[in-house]
């Protein structure tokens, strides 16, 4: 996904003066190309997040659409004041680029993994929030968070994502993709966790599970709409994030179905817990230890087909939930 960001901000940068890259003094081997054809759009501000941030901000008021780059944390939660009283406030028109979402700097340990991000940002007022799932998801975001809609989060992969889609697709900002068909199960899944997801989908249709596996690219604004038709006729709804467990796309959806008059949903995230990480390896390493490669999903799907999860019945409205605790299988 960098290496389809990067490009499709160099092919917009050569279209519109106005778009400027700002890096916080790190990935060179990426950028270097875009800094010898643009010298005038784009800058290295140090090891200085926080300057980087402010520094994006007055560009950005100044008439600006400015991308801020670096790794994991550190250009969101270095420097969230500065995001959220300079960039938010303003409204201004700057994109905070974050690469290496999840877990993908897994062996530099918690400091690098990027696992609250998501329920952090989007929190903050005006700010748009996306996690492409793959290259062609990637560049399509970059397009649209160049078009100057006020300030966006740009959550990517580190590299070597795959891609998922086998040609470019019909990307909206707030629209889901529906990446496979199915009627027993939806999954929903945000960033790089698509191809798991289409993987899991793929391996119960063998099975005569039908997954539905939905790219929610954007989680805010996020598509209600999409959900609550996913609600109705599948009944069953997993969602799938290398995020914390809480604030981000499962929570996210999990708002929407409780404000919603969809009945009798089963419900499952999965996700990390909210807790610092305790190991410390490759990505794929890390997702399972987690319960976030195939397998696992495949297992949690499954056991959501089969009615293996606990439910709790609201005798008031007659809505039902599913606690986040499997059980025994039913006979």
């Amino acid at each position: 996904m960098r290496t389809a960001f990067i490009q499709a901000l160099t092919e917009l940068a050569a279209e519109d003066p106005r778009i400027t890259l700002v890096v916080g003094d790190l990935g060179f081997g990426v950028v270097t190309d875009f800094a010898k054809r643009f010298p005038k759009q784009y800058l290295n501000a140090g090891v200085a997040e926080q300057n980087m941030t402010g520094l994006a901000a007055g560009l950005a008021m100044a008439g600006k659409i400015v991308f801020t780059y670096s790794i994991a944390n550190f250009p969101t939660l270095r420097c969230l004041e500065q995001v959220r009283n300079d960039v938010c406030y303003h409204n201004a028109n700057v994109v905070v680029v974050a690469v290496g979402g999840g877990l993908s700097y897994g062996s530099l340990g918690m400091s690098h993994h990027a696992t609250e991000d998501i329920a952090i940002l989007r929190s903050l007022p005006r700010m748009t929030v996306v996690a492409p799932g793959d290259p062609f998801e990637a560049k399509a975001a970059t397009r649209a968070a160049a078009a100057g809609i006020g300030p966006v989060y740009l959550r990517l992969g580190r590299a070597g994502e795959p891609l998922v889609h086998n040609k470019p697709v019909p990307w909206r900002l707030g629209k889901a993709l529906t990446v496979r068909r199915g009627e027993d199960v939806t999954l929903i899944s945000t960033g790089a966790m698509l191809q798991t997801a289409v993987h899991t989908a793929d391996a119960l249709a063998a099975e005569g599970i039908g997954v539905e596996v939905l790219s929610m690219h954007t989680i805010k604004p996020l598509d209600t709409d999409a959900i609550i038709d996913a609600a109705r006729r599948t009944r069953r709804i997993v969602t799938l994030e290398e995020h914390s467990i809480l604030g981000g796309l499962g929570g996210a959806v999990a708002e929407v179905l409780c404000e919603s008059e969809v009945r009798n949903v089963r419900f499952q995230r999965i996700g990390l817990p909210s807790e610092f990480g305790k190991h410390i390896g490759k990505q794929e390493y890390l997702r399972r230890i987690h319960g976030l490669d195939v397998d696992s999903v495949i297992r949690c799907v499954r056991r959501m087909w089969e009615g293996g999860l606990r439910i709790h019945k609201d005798e008031h409205d007659g809505a039902t939930f599913d606690r986040a605790m499997p059980i025994a299988k039913s006979a």
